[in-house]
């Protein structure tokens, strides 16, 4: 088989798009918990994946205290703005973790928080704005015990 300059843009191309879709939710992978809370919050409504910025740490070297700052673009105005940010701990004994409620009046859809995690898990944030859409984004985050990641 030749492998040319061609079949490896090609490829390549095909790797990157397939890395850039969406995450879809993998319910069956969530304990019944952490799926009944996103349900609820989801509801029937479509979620966007993306559009919004999680700054969380890949790496948590004290779980008691790990700062969260979540911030979504938007013009913040009567007809657009955003509403709620929702952030869910995946093995939390109480998946949802956080809620943060907006008006145009707030300025800017930003929010930063300290949260405790016993372990490592997935941080999922739900955004909802005002014409009813859900933005989602999620993050890793470890945790280490005595120096170790578990």
């Amino acid at each position: 088989m030749k492998f040319d300059r061609r079949a490896f843009i090609t490829a390549s191309a095909a790797l990157v798009g397939v890395a850039l879709l969406p995450k879809r939710f993998a319910w069956a992978e969530l304990s019944d918990d952490v799926a009944d809370a996103l349900r609820a919050a989801i509801a029937d409504r479509e979620v966007v994946e993306g559009g919004i910025v999680l700054d969380a740490p890949d790496i948590a070297q004290n779980g008691a205290s790990v700062p969260v700052g979540v911030f979504v673009e938007s013009p913040m105005t009567a007809a657009d703005h955003v509403r709620e940010i929702r952030l869910f701990a995946t093995r939390n004994p109480s998946p949802q973790i956080g809620a943060f409620r907006f008006t145009p009046a707030s300025g800017r859809a930003e929010a930063t928080t300290r949260i405790r995690l016993a372990e490592g898990q997935e941080i999922i944030v739900l955004a909802e704005t005002s014409d009813g859409r859900l933005l989602r984004v999620s993050a890793t985050v470890e945790v280490t015990v005595g120096g170790c990641v578990t």
